[in-house]
Parts: structure tokens; sequence; C-alpha cells
């Protein structure tokens, strides 16, 4: 069938949702969210982006906001491309922009309106300590506490806090404070302590404020 003159075929390709997983040191960053005059993750995920598609900001969504020096292995984030590239081309491109402390991995297409803050079915963080003498480089990633710790004891109360419970005495105002904490380990391995803790979502600070007390409690 001719196409009447002047009526030509598109050939835009239409936009795609992606998701992907993002590991990074954050030593030097100010946290995960956008702020401004500070080096944050997603300013430079949003950085990358914007070279890539020719200055146009792309938004980045995330599973969650980390905090200041907080580094991560498994963040999960979401964008839409424009111009609806290949996953590997996507991978390849923001690899080759993102500074040494940042990398993207794990890129697939998804639904449009996928958002991994929603889509979560859960979030853990782990928080190392250093339980020995002076260490400058193990102490850049792991809090450094010269005093015995007791994580029999430890253990026990971190047992109180799972369940669903308000959490505001753990962390910043919010209008629903209240989580779901499912699971909370302390092991020892030599002078390393680990703490991990899973929930549905964390307040602000929460992780923090929950291992001062446990810390506290090892005291």
């Amino acid at each position: 069938m001719r196409r009447p003159s002047g009526d030509k075929v598109s050939e835009r390709t239409p936009p795609v949702r992606y998701r992907a997983t993002v590991e990074y040191d954050g030593t030097d960053f100010a946290g995960f969210q956008a702020q401004p005059g500070a080096r944050t993750v997603q300013g430079e995920l949003e950085a990358a982006l914007a070279t890539i598609c020719g200055g146009s900001r792309i938004r980045v969504v995330a599973a969650g906001r980390t905090d200041a020096g907080v580094h991560a292995t498994g963040q999960v984030i979401a964008f839409t491309d424009p111009k609806g590239r290949p996953a590997e081309e996507l991978t390849r491109a923001l690899n080759a922009l993102l500074p040494e402390d940042l990398a993207i991995r794990e890129v697939r297409r998804v639904p449009a309106g996928f958002n991994p803050r929603y889509a979560a079915r859960y979030r853990e963080y782990r928080y190392t300590v250093w339980n020995g003498p002076r260490s400058p480089h193990r102490e850049r990633y792991a809090l450094g506490v010269r005093d015995p710790l007791d994580t029999a004891a430890m253990e026990r109360a971190g047992s109180a806090l799972m369940g669903r419970h308000d959490f505001s005495a753990f962390g910043a105002s919010h209008r629903q404070p209240v989580r779901t904490v499912h699971s909370v380990r302390i092991r020892r391995a030599g002078s390393v302590v680990t703490i991990d803790i899973a929930a549905d979502a964390f307040l602000r600070q929460m992780v923090r404020r929950i291992v001062a007390v446990l810390l506290e409690v090892g005291h």
C-alpha cells in the first residue's frame, strides 16, 4: 500500500524504563539523594545520564536513600531512557562516565511504572565494627570500638526489636513511624563484629541509632 505524499514513517524509538543494581563506596558521598552543592550518588548518576542523553535530566529513583558515608553493594535504581537504548549499551556508557567509587550493573528493562521504592520486599543494612586495636585501614570501612563487646547480650537485645513497632525513638520524625523489622543478626569473626538488620523500610538514622543502643548493651 502506498502512503500519501509527505507521510513519513517515524523512526523514533519509544522511551524504555530500566532498573539497575548500583554499587558504591559511600565514604566521599554526602548520601544518595541529590543535594545542592554536595556530591551525592544520585547526582553522579543523573550527571552521567545527562551526558548520554544530550544534556537532558533523567531522574533516578532508588529503593532507599542511604545517608552520608553509607556504602552499597545492591542498591536498586530505576530510570527512563528516552531513546530506548539497549541495556548493554547503557551499562557500558554509564560505567565509562561514572567515578571510581560508583558502578552500575544488571541493567534490564522493566514496566513503565516500575519504582524500586515500592517494589522492594525488604531492605537490609550491615553495620561493621572493628573491635580491636586502632587500625586506619579497617576503620575506613568499620566503626572502631576498643572495649570488649558482649555479642551474645547484643543478640538478645536485638531480638526484642524484631516485629512491627513504632520506631519513633530510633529515627527522625516521620508521619508513619511504624516499621517491621524482619531480623537482627550479630556475628563475630575475630575482631570483626557485624550487625545485620533487615526490615520492610527504615526511618532516617534508624539503623545507626539501633546500632548505638546495641553497642551500649554490648559494653
